[in-house]
This record gives structure tokens, sequence and C-alpha cells, in this order.
């Protein structure tokens, strides 16, 4: 089948979604088209975390945070059950579930004082709630800011061409960011001047390519050393103020991703490949496609990551609550796009059946993070190669491919996106956390609490095996924990719609299909660690207090229901 009608059919339904039933969702059921009622960002403005910001620049912030890494990666692992299945749960999860969860975790967040889903659970579920919910956020954070930090680390030591750009991209994003907020000037024009400067960097990048000495790994590894190097900058990106850097490079990043995924799909429409991965299949020695193809395609179609860039930073920034459609549903919309684009690009972008074939040979396979994500870079760089903008030399014995460069510093920013913002939210979870069990130190220092961030997640990698195994350990429980917190978040947008007497049912249905989903995935997970021949005991411990939580909250919301309807 031809990839391009099949991308024309995706993209043609997500926007009648957002469309129609996002506006009957923003009217009906959030009724957030008329309120004009104070916002956080004003009330609470400080210029650090709290800064009423333009709907558009708020918008580049939130989809470049939510845009990371996983809406491709998911898909280039779920493609191993065939490409049609991974296709119709991005786009019909993403309509019908993830953008109504991520437009609606903004809007509860941003009416309880844009406080996290913790804090809000307190208010709309009972005290005992919160402190359930911070675990849980606290463990996929952990999760998240490790995952990350491989992701870009691996890429970077492939692809060696990307490390000027996204340096570049850092330093000139705080000067843009100085200008901006001390001088009152706009964002737009700098920030496309900075994009046309990042392209010039890549061609730079292509020809002095930049790879660590030996001198520089930390255990004989260069992947180590970046991570390690991408921990301080988390934490240091953490404690700025949301102005500096967070702002300005995901504006651009924004507008990267824009020029990215139309370069991507106009290269679809022009190559019309043929799909090489089969439209469904059920390999022998897999893993379950239910719940796994749910688990895996996390961000792309329901994240609950999502759900902490909503209430963690967004809703601090907010300046409307008309823009709330926009920036939660539009964005949500936006990654899908990237997730369709990155599932054309590993099942269409190959040079045969049999190489795709060889390539997902078996699940364990297709879990392993680096190769999906060199099978992405290869395909959509196989798709701009259409449009015949592409270049590629010969350096020391070795072929480099601008638009492989391209497409990984495209990559990279937003995977760099995601780890900066994660940290920043994990920042702000350590805080409530020091909060409940009262420990002043924590609670009030932003330093403290980004060190323990970062601190907490190098941990694992060094211990859970995604330094080693390539984040195949990782990745499983990443999903299940984010479905987790999604169907979390979902129940807790009925209870309060069901409180204020709206119809609760758009959320809680979506609610009770994930949640059957990964409490499977998360008891899988559990058994799995438990017979692997060197059992994971971090692993093992973070997937039981996950299921435990689970079930107590949503036991905890089972009783709010009753006690209401009585």
């Amino acid at each position: 089948m031809n990839g391009a009608h099949v991308a024309i059919a995706c993209l043609a339904t997500l926007f009648l979604g957002y469309r129609y039933y996002s506006k009957f969702i923003a009217k009906k059921i959030y009724q957030t088209e008329d309120d004009y009622s104070l916002v956080p960002s004003e009330e609470f403005r400080d210029d650090v975390d709290f800064v009423p910001t333009p709907k558009y620049v708020l918008f580049g912030h939130h989809f470049s945070s939510i845009a990371g890494a996983a809406p491709i990666l998911g898909p280039a692992i779920a493609v191993i059950w065939g490409w049609l299945p991974a296709l119709l749960w991005i786009v019909l999860g993403t309509i019908f579930m993830g953008a109504v969860h991520d437009f609606g975790a903004l809007v509860i967040s941003a009416k309880h004082k844009a406080e996290s889903m913790g804090s809000v659970a307190k208010s709309v579920i009972n005290p005992r709630s919160r402190l359930l919910f911070l675990i849980i956020i606290f463990l996929l954070v952990f999760i998240v800011i490790a995952v990350f930090a491989f992701i870009i680390a691996h890429l970077f030591v492939e692809y060696p061409g990307s490390v000027i750009p996204i340096n570049f991209q850092i330093i000139i994003s705080i000067l843009i960011g100085w200008w901006t907020h001390k001088k009152k000037g706009s964002l737009l024009i700098p920030s496309i001047i900075a994009l046309v400067m990042l392209y010039g960097l890549m061609y730079v990048g292509l020809l002095y390519p930049v790879s660590l000495p030996e001198w520089m790994f930390i255990g004989g590894s260069a992947k180590m050393t970046w991570i390690v190097l991408l921990m301080i900058y988390g934490f240091i990106a953490a404690t700025l103020p949301v102005w500096m850097l967070l702002q300005p490079r995901d504006f651009i990043n924004s507008h990267q991703l824009i020029v990215g995924l139309g370069l991507i799909y106009l290269g679809i429409f022009v190559a019309q490949p043929e799909f090489d991965a089969p439209m469904f299949q059920v390999p022998t020695d897999s893993d379950p496609w239910f719940p796994y193809l749910f688990i895996f395609i996390a961000c792309g179609a329901l994240s609950g990551f999502h759900a902490l860039v909503s209430s963690g930073t967004t809703s601090k920034q907010l300046g409307s609550y008309k823009d709330a459609r926009l920036i939660g549903y539009g964005s949500m919309v936006g990654e899908a796009t990237l997730a369709v684009a990155a599932t054309i690009a590993v099942a269409a972008g190959f040079e045969s059946s049999e190489a795709w074939h060889h390539h997902y040979e078996n699940v364990a396979q297709a879990k392993k993070l680096g190769p999906k994500l060199e099978a992405f870079v290869n395909g959509t760089s196989s798709f701009i190669d259409s449009l015949g903008i592409n270049m590629v030399i010969e350096s020391n014995g070795q072929t480099a491919s601008l638009a492989a460069v391209f497409i990984s510093v495209l990559v990279i920013s937003f995977a760099a996106t995601s780890l900066d913002t994660a940290v920043r939210i994990q920042r702000y979870i350590i805080g409530e956390i020091g909060g409940a069990l009262k420990i002043p130190s924590i609670k009030n220092n932003r330093f403290v609490q980004a060190a323990l961030a970062v601190s907490f997640s190098f941990i694992l990698i060094i211990t859970g095996g995604s330094a080693g195994t390539g984040g195949l350990t990782l990745w499983p429980l990443f999903g299940s924990t984010n479905q987790l917190l999604g169907s979390l978040a979902l129940l807790l947008i009925s209870i309060w719609l069901f409180k204020l007497k709206r119809n609760y049912w758009f959320t809680l249905i979506p609610m009770i299909f994930i949640t059957i989903i990964t409490f499977i995935a998360t008891t899988l997970n559990f058994i799995s660690y438990m017979n692997a021949d060197e059992p994971k005991w971090l692993l093992v411990a973070i997937a039981f207090f996950i299921g435990v939580c689970q079930v107590w909250i949503i036991i905890e919301g089972i009783l709010v229901f009753k006690k209401g309807a009585k």
C-alpha cells in the first residue's frame, strides 16, 4: 500500500478531530471557550515559573516539551505487530483519549492554582491520594529522565555531526531569552533567525563532527560521558527562569518541528513509498500485542507525562482559559502527526521488505532503542533524499549525510526539551514531597530539588540497565507507568467533572480502557523482571509500588463516585 495515501488519510482524520471534537469538548465539557476568569500566571506572577505567555509561544513550549523522542520510538517498536494497528491507535487514541486528557489536565490544573496532579488530587479526591499521586509521578519522571538521557547520548555518539548545532541552539536560546525578557522584544523574529542559523550549523556539524576523545570516556564509554554531561545540563536548565532557556529554545524547536515535519511529509508525498512492513502480524516469539501495542505507543496516542507538562509548567504560563484548547488539544494532535510520520518512516523507509524483516526479526531486536532511532533517522532521511536537497560526504572512512544530521538534530532537540522539562517537573514534585514530609531544605530550595532529581535518575541508569542494554529494560516500564498516570489523570478529571455536574463519560470511558491496559502490563513487567536471569530488583520494586498505588487510587476514586451518587 502507498504510504502517501495513508499519510493523507491520517492527517485528514486528525484535522477533523481538532476541528469538531475539540470544539465540542471545549464548549460542552471543559467550558473554556467563554471563560474569562483570572488565570494563575497573572494571579501568582513571579517571572520565574509563573509568567503570562502569548498562546503561540506557549504552544511552542508545550508542543516541544511533549513531542520528544517517545512518539518516534513508540511506533518504531510497535510496528513489529504491523503498521495498521499502530496508526489506528495513534489517530483514534489521540482524538478521543490523548488530546482530551492533555486538554483536561491543563484546565484542571489551572483551575486549582496551577498545582500538580498530586495537589489537585488532594482537593478533588482526598488528602491520601495526594501522596499516592506524587509517588507515581516521581517514579514516572525518574524513568523519563533516565530514558531521554540515554536517547540523546546514543544519538550524539552515532551522529556526531549533531553536537555543534545542538550546543549552538542552547547558547543562542539563552541570549534570545535575555534579550526578549530584559528588552521586552518579540520572540518571533529572533527565533526564526536562530532557526536559519541552526540549519547553517548543521552543515558545519556535517563537516566537523564532534566525537569525544577516549580520555574523556567514563567507564570506558563515550555514551556514559554524554549521560553525565546531560545530567549536569538538566540540573542547570531546571533551575533557570523559564524565560531564559525554556521558552526561547522551545519556540525555536516548534518552528524546527513544523519545518521538519513539512519536509518529511513532502518527502513522503514525492517518494510515494510502499510499505515494507506487513499491515498486521503476530510474531510467534513476541510479547502479546495486547496490551503492549498500547503501552509502547504512549506519547503519540495517550501519555501521562503530558499531564505533568500541562500541570507542571504550561498551566503556570497559560494566558487565558480560551487558549487551553489550542495548547492542550492542538499540541497533542501535532504530536500525533509526528508519530504518524515515524510509523511510516520505519514501515516504508527501508530498501526492501527483506531488509525490514531482517531489522525486525524478533521483538527483542525491535525493542532495542538504538537501532529503532537509527531506523527512524534513516527512513526519514530517505524521504528527504527524494526532494533532492541532501548532501553526503566521506570523512575518515565514514559516510555522513546532511539529511541524517538534520533529522538527528530534530530528534535530539525535542528529547533535550523533554529532558530538562522532566527535571523541572521532578524539581516541583520533590519540593511537594519535601513539603508533605516537612523538610524545609527540600521544599524551598530549587537547587537541592534539581540535584536530587538528576541524581536519582542517574542511579537508575547505572543500576537499571538502560546504558548497558539500550533501554530494552526500561522502556516497557516507562510505557506502563506513563499510561498508568494517564489513566489516573483521566480519573481525576472525571471526578472533577462529576462534582461540577458535567458529562464525565467522555473522560471516564478512556480512563477505564487505559486502566485495564496498564494493570495487565504492569503485572507482566513485574513477572518479567522477577524471572530474568539476573532479577532487576530496583525495577521489581518500582513495578510493585506502581501497581499498589494504582489499585489504591482507583478504590479512592470509586468511593468518591459512590458517595456523590448517594
